[in-house]
Order: C-alpha cells, then structure tokens, then sequence
C-alpha cells in the first residue's frame, strides 16, 4: 500500500485543526449550554409580561444585517438577534395568549428530548441502522392506535405534521383502491366546505388534482350530514363515475366541529369507500373519557392524522398517520435501493419508517413524544385537554353575555362569535375588530369566514392558556368593540362614518 506524502500528510492536519471548532470541548459545550440555557429561562420566564403578537414586524429585518457564512458573533450576541429578530415580531407561538390559529405547544419536557436527539443524532428512518429510535416510533404509534380504537394490525408513521401524514393517507387511499391516471378524472372525493384545505392540497400533489369533488352538505352546527353523502354517491354512481374518499373531520379549524363519524362510517363501508378521518385537531381528546362517545366512529376510519404539536402540546413538527390496513400502507409506499441491500433483513426484524413515508432522511422526533409521555404519564395531557374543553365553553357565555353573537356550544375549543353593530357592514366592523386586538397583542385571536361570513375565532389549546387569559381576552375584546363603536371611521367608509357623526 502507497503510504501517504509528508505534505499531504500535513495539510490533512491543517484541515483537522481548522475544523476543530465543530467540535467544541467539554468547557466550551458548557458555556455554549449556560448561555443558551440563560436565555431558555429567561423567555419563559418573561412569557406572562410578553405581548402574545407584535404587530410591528420590522424587527424581523435585522437578521439581514449579518452575512450568513461570512460574519461570526459569540453565541451570546446570535442570542440576543434570535430574540430581537425572530421571537419578539408577530406571534409568539408559546404564549398563552396564543388563541388565534389552533396552537401548537411547546412542552419543555420536549425540547430536552429535541436536544437528546440532535446531540445523539440518532438515524430513525432505516431499523437496521437505528432499532432503538425505530422501535420507540413504533411504540409511539401503538400508543396512538389503542388510543383511537385502530386494531394491531394497523400501521403508521410519525411525520412533520398533519399535511405530510394527510399526503401519505391520500396515497395510500389511491393506492389501495387500485386508481391509475386513467382513472382520476372519474374517481370522487367528497369532502365538506370546511375539510381542511392540506387534504385538497394533498390530493393535488398525489397526482390527483383530476379527481371530482363534491361539496357535502353541512348541519347548522357545521357537521357534514351523512343523508347528503349517501345521496350525493348514489348520484355520481348512475352518472358512471367511481366514487372513492370521503374526508370526515373530528375537529375543524373554522369551528371545531366534529362531524358525525359513526353515519359517516356506515355509509363508507356500505359502498366501498375509502374513509379518512382529519383528527389532527381532535383525535386526542379521545383522553378525556367525556369526549369518546363525540368522536365514536373515529376507530372505524381506513386512515387517521394526528397531530401531537396540538393535542399533546408538542413543538411544532410532531404528527402522526395511522392507516387501518398496515399492509395497504406498505404497498402504497415501500422502495428499496441495492445501497441499501444490507439493511432489508435485520434481527429486529419489521418495516422501517422510511418504507411507509416520503421521508427517508428521517429526524428522530420520536424522543420527543416518548420523553415526556414517560416522566408525566398520561394524566396530566388528559387534565390539561379538558381545562381548555372547560375554558371554551367559559368564553362562549361570557363573550355572549358581553353582547356577542355567538356560533354554536363549541363541541371541542374552538369559539365562533361577532359583533353586530346597530348600523353598518357588520362584516366591516369585524375585520377591524380582529385588527384592533392584533394592535393590543396582550393575546391573539383569529377570523375566518363561514357563507360569507366574517366572524373572529377563539381556539383554547395552548398549555398555558388558563382562566386568567380567557378573562383577559373577554377584556381585550370589549375595550376594543368600545374604541371602534366611540370611533366608526375605523371601520365605516367615510360617507358612513360622516353620516354617523352627523
């Protein structure tokens, strides 16, 4: 063998040494650690007296005054940025005035796990290569199957959220029923208006933007009615086309409705459909033994998303795809490639996640899940979930009581309400509403529009949401409604405003 050159030796020496700050030593990991540490507790502890939204967001621009790969700082100035630049401007995702979108969480328990898992850089797509972080995953998913009543022969895969796992249902869908190109133009989705729109987007990128989609009407506490399914299938089978997915939802984000899955299900399996159920939202409100019998049907689905960065309070990146036939699942998504001959028989034996899913670079977000799940148990996510089911209905009264329209009794945490003013374009009045509590920032809430519609949503998930920031929300809107009713040019047309004055 041809022994290495003195100088290539000695430039291969040099890199090493100009490479050793990616790796730091013992005493600089823990400075690294105390300052970011510092800041972690810092945060949290200044959270409470933090506006949950800043609506100037001009601060955000000063991370393009350093030049990435050029520019170096120590860690307690890119610290300082971080704050400046990227958590104070717009919303503060971990704050518990965060009632706006339906909230993410945030547990401290996970980011430990985050850390473990980034500093161990554990490999969990492939078994062979990590059969401990695959193992847990799967652990993970057996947890999530007995929760929603899914039989062992289920199969799943934990995702980055609920639009990669809705993509991997919708494939799986397709799949299972056999559907080709020549196929999608007449197979059928049927769908209610307020489905989330990550399934139509999942659809199209499946290949299947082709496909019919019917509209299925709704109750008027926004249900999809499993009368208009079954007659809106019958229908689209004398037309001679091929009906094939029904999208049911356990917990919308307009309104929080969950729809009658048990009717939805007979339907399903009296026509052959494939039955996908959008629990990202709701699916783990199925700990709170008051909410089963609302989500009964949930276990009869052909596939199922979950989002733990809802239901369990996890950092954002924690969902979760469960499909009823484990084997449709590894028919849909399993591919192999000769470099990885030596990884297909293992003595742990089983699928890897990498088979069921688009990812194969595949981030260990198992740790966290698993971590806090085993130092709490279960009891504390259950006690939490139904301190916000408590807090929601608390709102829906107060906020009636303070002279609110309000949408329906809210089936999960989720509150629709307005308000109309005795004169003027009451849809007018409520987008400045939501602007005028976007400018307060004290807490965050939302708007959407239902049948042309412009109503403010309140969504009670985030952890730190208790009483004291329902009540400062009830506050915050009735400052606002007085500031805007004592000054309608904020929201009339200057005709109106002019007319009202006079």
């Amino acid at each position: 063998m041809r022994s290495i050159s003195s100088r290539q030796r000695s430039r291969i020496l040099e890199l090493e040494e100009a490479a050793r700050p990616l790796e730091p030593d013992t005493g600089e990991r823990d400075r690294l650690m105390e300052s970011a540490h510092a800041y972690a507790q810092r945060l949290l502890n200044e959270l409470p007296d933090r506006p949950a939204y800043n609506h100037d967001k001009s601060a955000a621009a000063g991370l393009r005054r350093l030049r990435i790969g050029a520019d170096t700082l120590p860690i307690e100035a890119l610290i300082e940025r971080v704050d400046e630049s990227v958590v104070r401007p717009g919303l503060l995702p971990s704050h518990g005035g965060h009632l706006g979108y339906v909230p993410g969480g945030g547990i401290y328990a996970s980011s430990l796990g985050d850390y473990l898992a980034a500093v161990t850089n554990e490999y969990a797509g492939v078994r062979f290569a990590g059969p401990g972080s695959v193992e847990m995953e799967d652990l993970i998913l057996d947890w999530m199957a007995s929760l929603v009543g899914f039989p062992e022969s289920s199969d799943g895969n934990l995702a980055s959220g609920g639009s990669i796992a809705s993509l991997i249902a919708v494939v799986t869908a397709r799949e299972a029923a056999g559907l080709r190109a020549r196929d999608y133009e007449r197979a059928v989705v049927y769908a209610s208006a307020h489905t989330h729109h990550c399934l139509h987007k999942a659809i199209r990128v499946a290949g299947m933007g082709e496909a019919v989609r019917r509209e299925v009407a709704r109750d008027r506490h926004f249900r999809l009615c499993p009368d208009s399914l079954a007659e809106l299938v019958a229908a689209d089978r004398a037309r001679g086309l091929r009906p094939w997915l029904v999208l049911g939802s356990a917990g919308t984000a307009d309104t929080g409705a969950v729809d009658p899955l048990g009717p939805i299900a007979e339907v399903c399996e009296r026509e052959g459909l494939w039955f996908h159920v959008d629990a990202a939202y709701g699916g783990f409100f199925a700990l709170v033994e008051a909410c089963r019998p609302l989500l009964a049907g949930m276990e009869r689905a052909d596939s199922l998303v979950l989002d733990p960065h809802k239901g369990m309070f996890l950092p954002y990146g924690t969902g979760a795809v469960l499909i009823r036939d484990g084997e449709a699942l590894q028919d849909a998504h399993a591919y192999y490639a000769s470099y990885l001959q030596d990884t297909v028989e293992s003595e742990w034996g089983g699928r890897s996640p990498a088979a069921v899913s688009p990812e194969l670079t595949k981030h260990f977000r198992g740790l966290r899940v698993w971590l806090p799940l085993l130092l709490y148990g279960e009891a504390p996510f259950r006690a939490c979930l139904e301190e916000k089911l408590e807090l929601a209905r608390y709102f829906h009264r107060e906020i009636e009581a303070l002279g609110f329209e309000v949408g329906p009794e809210p089936q999960l945490t989720v509150v629709t309400y307005r308000w109309v003013p005795e004169s003027g374009d009451a849809n007018a009045f409520n987008r400045a509403l939501v602007e005028e509590t976007h400018r307060d920032g004290r807490v965050f809430l939302s708007s959407t529009t239902i049948d042309g519609t412009f109503v403010v949503r309140m969504a009670a998930l985030a952890f730190r949401t208790h009483l004291h920031t329902i009540d400062q929300a009830l506050e915050v809107l009735r400052e606002a409604v007085e500031r805007l009713e004592a000054h309608p040019e904020r929201w009339r047309p200057r005709v109106d405003a002019a007319k009202a004055r006079g």
